[in-house]
């Protein structure tokens, strides 16, 4: 019998089974699809020559992640790579607010929005310089982080105190509005906000759009040389040379429960895999508690919050091969791996209205990948793999646009709302829909269908807004890897910190994994010796 079994084998799964190889323990991961990786996974189906990432793509979470860092998988031949700029988001004035590693660079770039936001964006670098570690540690440390915490407030005193928290938690407009007289720090702040579900006025998407900038300045957004998928095969030779291993095509259809521990788990072609000591989920917090778990093994008031458990936005996704560069009017975008399409804040503002009201929106606020830039394995010389994405309603109710999208997302649908994105980029580098050779799209049953986790399209294991933060991940209460079931651990994206490729969530559940079986063992050892020593003196009931 192993010790035990990981369900899905996306990067927290495989980081959980990595961290329990390490401890001694003996893993298996069963993935239901043909393939390990979850969201972090590469082809070559939309054009031979071409690898496309079919998820995520971008990882300044993986880079500042203590938790990858710990693992090495550079000994696994993983490479990181880094387009000449980080970021870009340009305008239809030829504009362009730029995002460099260097971050004289980006003071500069901003100066040119307004005289003295540069060194607005440097203040806001020296905090991070100041912070930035303890924020990570704090970030990715299992809930409440107590020690990263500690040492986080005394210096988040010395920085600002209560000021500065107060920045933290603004809305992404009015933090940008406070710390910059031109559009452009406010664009690089804003659009980061909005890689979540955050929308320009909520409350902390501040913080958010700080934070992703700052990793942004500080590490970048790199990108695994070859496609996302070498990282999941970094991930997979690690755990394989420590004896694990990982099944695909195995979908875990139950968690076996008896006298309120998990005793392993069932698959859909009727197996029994027992595990010794522990079962983690890299599932999804509804599909844990929703189904692979009965009912009466649930406290009825986590099965009342789960009802409330709220998903982040759905998401809709095209990628392409195309011919040549994009041909951006403003030329700063041409060297940057990320672009944000969306004419200021107030077109942020007004796409976040519309998906929240239910339409789809007209003018789509695009993040768009050029892989080849950041990393020039990805196509033939000359040419770019790229990708954009976008959110739509879970629950559509309406077309903002003119092409009566209904949400069935049916083929012809999904042809209509992918010529609605290549307009969004036509717009800002005209002939751009010259270039396509070959494109994919993937509407939000398409995420699904390729990964269970990613229900309806929503990529974060649940929303980011502060209500579903901290202590009320997945549910309010909560906010770490411990479930109800005893040996039973959350080890998805649902699961504090949540989304991103960090692995924080799988480390965090291998962890109290590991403490409770050396708690157990800790205590059977003090009872051992217990009746040992009443064995020598006649008390007990061996004399």
């Amino acid at each position: 019998m192993i010790d035990a079994v990981v369900i899905g084998s996306g990067p927290n799964g495989l980081v959980a089974a990595n961290v329990l190889a390490d401890a001694g323990w003996t893993v298996e991961v069963l993935e239901a699809q043909d393939q390990p990786g979850g969201a972090v996974r590469s082809d070559r189906e939309v054009h031979p020559e071409y690898v496309n990432d079919v998820f995520s793509s971008f990882y300044p979470l993986a880079a500042a992640s203590p938790v990858l860092s710990a693992l090495d998988l550079g000994r696994e031949g993983l490479r990181w790579s880094h387009a000449p700029h980080v970021l870009a988001h340009p305008l239809l004035d030829g504009s362009c607010a730029v995002l460099d590693r260097n971050r004289s660079v980006t003071a500069a770039g901003l100066d040119v929005f307004a005289p003295g936001d540069g060194r607005s964006w440097l203040a806001l670098c020296r905090i991070w310089d100041r912070l930035g570690d303890d924020i990570v540690n704090a970030l990715f440390s299992p809930f409440p982080p107590v020690l990263a915490t500690g040492r986080l407030t005394a210096r988040l005193r010395a920085a600002g105190g209560l000021r500065l928290a107060r920045s933290l938690v603004l809305p992404v407009r009015r933090l940008g509005e406070e710390e910059f007289t031109g559009e452009g720090g406010r664009l690089l702040l804003a659009g980061n906000a909005l890689h979540a579900d955050l929308a320009p006025e909520a409350a902390g998407s501040g913080g958010f759009g700080w934070l992703m900038s700052m990793l942004g300045q500080f590490h970048g957004f790199p990108v695994p040389v070859g496609g996302a998928g070498a990282l999941t095969s970094a991930l997979v030779r690690r755990l394989q040379a420590r004896g694990g291993s990982v099944r695909c095509g195995q979908r875990v259809t139950e968690v076996v429960v008896r006298q309120g521990r998990a005793m392993g788990v069932r698959t859909a072609s009727g197996d029994a895999v027992p595990a010794r000591r522990a079962v983690l989920a890299d599932v999804s917090a509804p599909s844990l508690y929703g189904a692979l778990v009965p009912s009466e093994h649930l406290p009825s008031r986590l099965l009342d919050d789960m009802r409330r458990f709220q998903w982040d936005y759905a998401t809709f996704k095209v990628d392409w091969a195309l011919s040549g560069p994009i041909p951006w009017t403003s030329p700063a975008a041409s060297a940057a791996g990320t672009v944000h399409l969306a004419e200021g804040v107030d077109e942020l503002t007004r796409c976040a209205s519309q998906i929240a009201r239910g339409l789809v929106p007209d003018r789509p606020f695009l993040l768009l990948g050029q892989m080849s830039t950041a990393d020039a394995t990805r196509s033939p010389r000359g040419t770019e793999s790229a990708w954009a994405y976008t959110h739509v309603p879970h629950k559509v109710k309406a077309d903002a646009g003119p092409d009566g999208l209904s949400g069935g997302w049916g083929t012809a649908e999904r042809e209509r709302m992918a010529d609605r994105v290549e307009q969004q980029v036509e717009r800002y580098a005209p002939g751009f829909r010259s270039l396509v050779r070959a494109r994919r799209i993937l509407a939000p049953p398409s995420f699904e269908a390729a990964d269970d986790n990613l229900y309806n399209g929503a990529i974060n294991g649940g929303t980011a807004s502060l209500h579903q933060q901290l202590v009320f991940r997945p549910v309010p209460g909560t906010g770490r890897p411990e479930t109800p079931v005893k040996s039973l651990y959350l080890a998805s994206a649902s699961a504090h910190p949540g989304g991103g490729v960090h692995g924080a969530p799988g480390a965090n559940a291998a962890r109290a994994a590991i403490r409770s079986t050396r708690g157990t063992a800790a205590a059977l050892t003090a009872a051992q010796r217990l009746l040992a020593r009443r064995g020598r003196d006649g008390s007990g009931p061996t004399a």
